[in-house]
């Protein structure tokens, strides 16, 4: 029983001590991290790499176990004696966080209960008056949870040395057991639990005081109180036994007083449960209060004097005046090319040599007439993906009703586009561009016969160099998404 016990417990063990040079097997994918569910971009992987303290220990110890509850105890059983058994442990130590952890504990002990200690000879009436001594080997592994107490309640505005450190232990297992009764006529067996079943459920609880060594080894002392789940663990016999009707109690219960000593793992000089964030925090600000800090702002300072910074300015030469960015730039509204300090038409876009400004064709007049051989009339630009006439272009439209009527001949209002979007849709957008032009036309006063709607989409561009495969500035794709007039 007791050595399948140690090779379980070992078995159990084995992975635990694979890992306990600070968790090594960590994932590390290459999907991370997600920046926008998390919030932050500064965040990396949570490596080996990146630990900065031991979380695995080794503990081991011995002590004393006393019975207490049950129909033959240690503490002064009827003759006003002591009966000390002893005890032995060792267990693989996670901690989860610096308040937190989980051991799988492996014991082995004997109890020694009764009126008198087994290893002396029994009084003569013994059995006639139950005055029988008796002794309990057991097995046990359990699971146990371990809550630093010191940790979790520590006041931040402790500048103590952290050496001491309070814990509580719960936890569940298996406990087999051998107990054995004797008296005037010898010792003998009288009842046997095996591992592993429901009669060797057990559970335990206490605490424990650890001291600090070093970083590497604690030192500590533990209380536990373990309840049996069994009337039979003292040796009174079976559960109807005349020794089993002294106390009407069902589990025999014992104390388990140790000392031990806990080995941290790791390569890190400090353990996770010696490490208490909270005063880490607290040691950071401090630190940061006390500290003169001279920050410099703008060490390359602002040559060009636009406000912005020489260290992140991205146009070091702009023009004295100018308005910019956040990054330094010039701006430029209308995206001709032509920065606003020297753009007479700011929002409306228009070539460098008209400083900016769109270029708009004068009616020719001859003897006060208009002049026939001017067959064209421009200047009617519209926004990107757009058949709406501008404010802009009320002037030059009134301009073209006035010349139309001085006219005899009859005009195709021609409506065109730039190369951006497919061939198809630029052909019905220029459509609907020359019919609004042509319908405000006849609006304000032209005659409906003189006029001709006609859409041409991207076969007629006045800048023809702007093509798909080339980038134009946008006072030439402006340009080009116009309609103009043409003389029949």
């Amino acid at each position: 029983m007791k050595l399948s016990l140690a090779i379980v417990a070992l078995a159990l063990s084995a992975p635990a001590l694979s890992f306990a040079q600070d968790s090594i097997a960590v994932h590390s994918g290459t999907i991370y991290p997600n920046t926008f569910s998390s919030g932050s971009a500064n965040i990396s992987p949570f490596t080996n790499t990146a630990r900065r303290f031991n979380d695995w220990a080794i503990s081991f110890g011995a002590g004393v176990p006393l019975v207490q509850s049950a129909d033959l105890t240690s503490i002064k059983n009827g003759n006003g004696k002591n009966l000390f058994g002893y005890s032995a442990y060792v267990s693989i130590d996670k901690a989860i966080t610096h308040a937190f952890g989980i051991n799988l504990q492996y014991d082995r002990g004997e109890t020694r209960q009764g009126w008198f200690n087994t290893k002396k000879s029994a009084p003569a009436d013994a059995s006639v008056n139950q005055k029988v001594g008796a002794r309990t080997q057991y097995d046990a592994i359990s699971l146990l949870g371990d809550i630093n107490f010191s940790n979790l309640f520590r006041r931040v505005d402790n500048h103590s040395p952290y050496r001491w450190a309070l814990h509580g232990y719960a936890g569940l297992g298996t406990l087999a057991f051998r107990a054995y009764q004797k008296d005037e006529m010898g010792s003998s067996m009288v009842s046997e639990v095996k591992p592993f079943n429901l009669k060797s459920m057990f559970a335990e609880a206490g605490a424990g005081l650890k001291f600090k060594v070093n970083s590497r080894i604690d030192v500590e002392s533990r209380l536990m109180y373990v309840i049996t789940g069994s009337d039979e663990f003292d040796g009174g016999g079976d559960k109807y036994s005349t020794i089993n009707q002294i106390e009407e109690q069902v589990s025999d219960n014992f104390f388990n007083v140790t000392l031990g000593l806990s080995l941290k793992l790791g390569k890190h000089e400090s353990h996770l449960m010696w490490h208490d964030p909270l005063q880490e925090m607290y040691y950071k600000l401090d630190v940061l209060g006390n500290k003169n800090q001279d920050i410099e702002v703008c060490k390359k300072g602002d040559l060009d004097n636009d406000g912005v910074c020489d260290d992140w300015d991205r146009q070091l030469d702009t023009p004295a005046g100018a308005r910019v960015d956040g990054a330094g730039v010039a701006l430029d509204t209308d995206l001709d090319g032509i920065i606003d300090l020297y753009d007479k038409c700011v929002t409306v876009p228009g070539p460098v040599e008209n400083q900016g400004c769109p270029v708009v064709t004068s009616v020719p007049v001859k003897d006060g007439l208009v002049d026939e051989s001017e067959t064209k009339l421009e200047g009617i630009e519209f926004n990107l993906n757009s058949d709406k006439i501008l404010p802009s272009n009320t002037p030059i439209l009134n301009n073209a009703v006035n010349y139309i009527n001085s006219s005899n001949g009859t005009y195709t209002v021609i409506g065109t586009t730039d190369t951006r979007a497919s061939e198809a849709y630029n052909q019905k957008l220029s459509e609907r561009r020359a019919k609004n032009v042509k319908d405000y036309l006849i609006k304000n006063g032209v005659q409906s016969d003189k006029l001709n709607a006609v859409g041409r989409g991207e076969k007629d561009l006045k800048y023809p160099e702007c093509n798909p495969a080339t980038k134009c500035p946008e006072w030439k794709n402006r340009a080009n998404r116009r309609v103009y007039f043409e003389a029949k």
